[in-house]
């Protein structure tokens, strides 16, 4: 008998890589089975957002790092993605120039430093990883030999996206300003908004994000996951013990950075835009929201957490914008206060890994 977690990553792939592809490409518009473009959009962006909230649950719940700054690996990997785009747009621009159209209109001669190689495929994803992964590897390093903890690490975690926000919001950075990159028409020379390449980025998310759950299953099954639980939970006996809880956490750290920076560069092509706004402490906290309302420290509990916050998110924004904010504050102190476990929680008797 297949073990009911292999049956649900089973479930998984076929709905990603076979049922959507048919509903939405072969499934006539007028049927009720058919999948809409917008739909599409939508669980695409999504399951961009649960690679993060899947990135938060290894760092929040299983090694108790409250991190309030994801959001700007997050924004740092699309930034990476949307460079290539832009330099894909070539002549097709407003101002039909061989520079992004922000960059003529600021009467910019020459690509900046650090567009160097942007119009290579290859090089931009390397930097989706390395970006990220060595800004992470950089604050970690500083802050977990400091032995900053708790409320003061999140503090910093949200300071520093701030930061980085404000930075990315000046013309003379090179990253768009405030509108930041869109516009984008193909990727690797294939137009970007065709049926075909939006289910083909669909269905790359989709592997993505099941290939990322079932990494952090094994990671969190292993030794090393042990370690980190037990760092969660008591982190001078650990230490006493002969570990070293430093390079552990920072190891985590490094890999929910780069587990994020992969789900920005997914989003930005099938968003169409890229711009500071994600690296606003919004974005960050709305990433730890998901993980606690799903139910933190299960893995498939973030998951959840981020589709039901933005589901519910989509529909409100349409119908009820005015009333979204509250919903969601709501939403968040109810699971605080009567699911501790989050919504999983609720189909689970065993204790909490």
């Amino acid at each position: 008998m297949i073990p009911r977690r292999w049956f649900a990553v089973i479930v998984a792939l076929f709905a990603v890589a076979v049922l959507a592809p048919v509903l939405n490409l072969v499934v006539p518009p007028g049927s009720v089975f058919h999948m809409s473009d917008f739909a599409v959009a939508l669980v695409g962006k999504i399951m961009c957002y649960a690679i993060c909230a899947l990135a938060m649950d290894l760092i929040w719940g299983y090694t108790g790092i409250l991190s309030l700054g994801h959001g700007l690996f997050f924004a740092l990997g699309g930034y990476a993605m949307g460079m290539y785009l832009m330099r894909q747009i070539g002549r097709d621009g407003q101002y039909r120039a061989d520079m992004p159209d922000f960059m003529v209109f600021l009467n910019w001669k020459e690509f900046p430093w650090h567009w160097a190689f942007s119009d290579s495929f290859v090089f931009q994803m390397a930097m989706v990883v390395l970006v990220p992964g060595l800004l992470a590897f950089v604050f970690g390093f500083f802050a977990f030999r400091s032995r900053i903890k708790g409320v003061y690490f999140s503090i910093i975690t949200q300071a520093m996206t701030y930061a980085a926000m404000l930075l990315f919001f000046r013309n003379e950075t090179g990253f768009g300003g405030n509108n930041g990159f869109t516009d984008f028409k193909r990727i690797l020379g294939i137009p970007i908004a065709t049926p075909g390449t939006r289910m083909a980025l669909f269905v790359i998310t989709g592997l993505v994000l099941i290939g990322f759950y079932l990494l952090a299953r094994w990671l969190v099954a292993s030794k090393f996951g042990r370690v980190l639980m037990a760092i969660r939970d008591a982190e001078s006996r650990v230490m006493f013990t002969g570990y070293d809880p430093i390079r552990y956490k920072l190891t985590i750290w490094v890999i929910s950075a780069v587990m994020c920076g992969i789900a920005g560069a997914l989003y930005v092509p099938q968003v169409g835009i890229i711009n500071p706004g994600e690296m606003s402490p919004a974005a960050s906290i709305e990433m730890a929201i998901w993980a606690a309302v799903g139910g933190r420290g299960t893995l498939v509990g973030p998951i959840v957490g981020a589709f039901v916050v933005n589901g519910g998110k989509s529909v409100f924004t349409q119908h009820f914008p005015e009333f979204w904010l509250y919903v969601l504050g709501a939403l968040f102190i109810a699971v605080t206060l009567f699911l501790p476990r989050g919504i999983v929680g609720l189909f689970r008797k065993e204790p909490r890994s």
